[in-house]
């Protein structure tokens, strides 16, 4: 068989020109659209990594806040509790002020009622023994009870002795005319048993003390000499006093306070 070189080279030549063309016009197209699309495929991944790292710092800027706002709300409930306790300690103590300052006001309140209370009860038996006795003695004796007080009194001042004469000496001694000893008592007393209380204090002291006399009925039948911030006193009070704590009557004589 015989070849024909030209319809081979010519073929040949065709080949070529097809291969070019497919290339050219084909296959390159085929490959710059695949080159793109890979290209485009890259980006979107890298696009969506990135999307993906946003999205997971976020989250993770999310899950931070939450804590820190989890953490802040805790140490806030820990600080209302806290403020919240110490309120109610602190409203708890002035409470337990508040009523054991009623309290004891209100024991001072009645421990003070009944100490009035016991005053008044006192004075009143006072004034009543002081009126039975006067008639007693009235009816009895024959003598009034303010002369018996009085002679009691006299009896008392005579009786004093040791450092409390002194001291009653000493103030008796520095009264003067202007300035008196006071002799006060639960009733007038008459102008001899004045003048007898007079020469007993002339007598005991010896010399003439300056003396005045005035009443006061809250003694209730009783006696008392001062002078110069020193006093000198006896009254029914004082038995009365004696009988209550079981100790005997005595004439006081007292400082100023």
């Amino acid at each position: 068989m015989l070849i024909d070189w030209f319809t081979v080279v010519a073929q040949l030549l065709n080949f070529l020109i097809l291969v070019w063309l497919m290339k050219r016009f084909l296959y390159q197209p085929v490959l710059d659209a695949m080159a793109a699309r890979e290209q485009k495929i890259a980006e979107d991944l890298a696009g969506a990594a990135t999307a993906q790292a946003k999205a997971q710092q976020r989250q993770d800027e999310f899950q931070q806040k939450n804590q820190a706002f989890d953490e802040e709300r805790d140490a806030l409930l820990r600080q209302a509790r806290d403020a919240a306790k110490a309120e109610r300690e602190r409203l708890q103590a002035e409470a337990r002020e508040a009523a054991d300052a009623a309290s004891a006001a209100l024991a001072k309140a009645l421990l003070r009622d009944a100490q009035h209370l016991r005053a008044d009860m006192t004075r009143h038996t006072q004034s009543q023994v002081f009126d039975i006795s006067r008639r007693v003695l009235g009816d009895l004796a024959s003598v009034s009870l303010e002369q018996q007080a009085c002679g009691v009194f006299i009896q008392r001042l005579q009786a004093v002795d040791g450092p409390a004469r002194d001291t009653l000496a000493v103030a008796l001694k520095a009264a003067s005319s202007a300035d008196p000893a006071l002799l006060r008592s639960a009733f007038a007393l008459p102008p001899a048993q004045q003048a007898a209380i007079q020469v007993a204090l002339d007598e005991s002291f010896g010399q003439p003390i300056p003396l005045s006399f005035e009443t006061a009925p809250e003694l209730v039948s009783g006696i008392e000499l001062s002078a110069q911030g020193q006093k000198l006193a006896w009254s029914i009070a004082d038995y009365l006093v004696a009988l209550s704590s079981g100790l005997p009557a005595q004439t006081a004589v007292t400082e100023p306070a």
